[in-house]
């Protein structure tokens, strides 16, 4: 899907909310098995998207976190809010992917099932600044633009 390096961000385009900016990509075996496990928490703006997954178990984590799972076209098909460590969320099946976010996220940016996410990556681009005339003619640090790749 998008290879195993970088983030991507997680858009609600139903809503018009971000769910997180910083989400990792497991996309391999090892990634996949390993997911949280051994993590003490998940920043603000951080999550980890498991792809593929119908289903998650958060046997030996060490904190709660809310469960967004995905089909093959972005769309919301659960929600599971606060999981707390050793449960089991049994497999749905027409989730492809699973993202897993920090606690209260869902509630924040209000997502449910049905609505259709954008998940996507930043690439940085070469800006000019302005040289006082109102022209850009020299190079300005990168700034954030997305390049979708779905």
């Amino acid at each position: 899907m998008f290879g195993s390096s970088g983030q991507v961000f997680v858009y609600n385009k139903t809503k018009e909310t971000f769910l997180a900016f910083r989400v990792s990509i497991a996309d391999s075996v090892g990634g996949r098995l390993i997911g949280l496990l051994g993590r003490r928490s998940l920043k603000p703006d951080g999550g980890v998207w498991i792809v593929p997954a119908n289903a998650i178990h958060t046997i030996g984590m060490l904190f709660s976190f809310d469960v967004v799972m995905i089909d093959k076209n972005f769309k919301v098909v659960c929600v599971k809010e606060f999981v707390k460590p050793f449960r089991i969320i049994l497999p749905k099946l027409r989730a492809e992917s699973v993202i897993e976010l920090p606690a209260h996220s869902i509630f924040r940016s209000r997502t449910e099932v049905g609505d259709e996410l954008v998940i996507d990556r930043y690439e940085a681009r070469k800006v000019p600044k302005p040289d006082g005339n109102g022209r850009g003619n020299q190079v300005a640090e990168s700034s954030i633009e997305h390049k979708s790749l779905c």
